[in-house]
């Protein structure tokens, strides 16, 4: 049986991502990155996830990405709040955190290498609003090039590392509907940009409207605990 390792943030598609390589029959290294971000509980929540979905280890990473800023998910930046679909479409939005998938994944491969991994699998997304460049097939193929030259590993040919993304163009339904398939328990996932200390969603930045949308179109119940001051339905 081969090794993976899974970049597992909390949310609903890192932890599909996690239950699809666990499929696949991967040993799974699961690896979450404590990098500064406002909704921190995610990172609790992944280490109940992993335990969960039977990851045979589960590291957590601090790196401080507050030093640089520029995102709402890390600076005093607001975080934006009842956007309509096109307003989310329209631009790369603020809770993009500079370069932080090219980080985590650099993480993720200097612990693929201590572990004797050569499969590498990431939550990323391309249809969710405008996109986020680090969640876009060209990076994340961008990425196991390098990976490939900057590696002991790879340049010894002792394997060929590969970047996986298999939710990259699913719909959040489509992406409900699979972590059920594969016994995900949602209800211990957190997507909130701005969730607080106990997990509770506010239901009105982007990542709450998407998932609610997503599990309305999956037509299956939402598990979430929203504040009792979260906007009802959706916008």
């Amino acid at each position: 049986m081969s090794n993976a390792v899974v970049l597992l943030s909390g949310g609903i598609d890192s932890s599909t991502t996690l239950a699809h390589a666990k499929s696949l029959g991967y040993d799974v290294y699961a690896l979450s990155v404590n990098y500064g971000q406002r909704h921190r509980v995610e990172l609790d929540r992944a280490a109940e996830i992993a335990k969960s979905l039977g990851a045979k280890d589960h590291r957590i990473v601090r790196i401080d990405l507050l030093a640089i800023g520029g995102s709402a998910l890390t600076d005093s930046i607001d975080v934006p709040v009842d956007r309509t679909a096109s307003e989310m479409a329209a631009a790369i939005p603020v809770t993009y955190v500079p370069a932080r998938n090219t980080i985590l994944l650099g993480i993720a491969l200097g612990y693929a290498e201590t572990v004797g991994a050569f499969d590498i699998f990431i939550g990323a997304n391309s249809l969710d609003y405008a996109g986020y460049p680090d969640c876009r097939p060209a990076f994340l193929d961008a990425f196991a090039a390098l990976a490939n030259l900057a590696t002991k590993a790879g340049v010894e040919g002792k394997g060929r590392f590969q970047v996986h993304a298999p939710l990259i163009r699913l719909t959040k339904a489509e992406i409900i509907r699979e972590g059920l398939r594969l016994n995900v328990d949602f209800s211990r996932t957190v997507t909130c940009y701005d969730a607080d200390q106990h997990g509770h969603a506010c239901g009105r930045c982007d990542a709450c409207q998407l998932r609610r949308a997503g599990f309305a179109d999956a037509n299956v119940p939402d598990p979430t605990s929203y504040r009792t001051s979260a906007k009802s339905g959706n916008s």
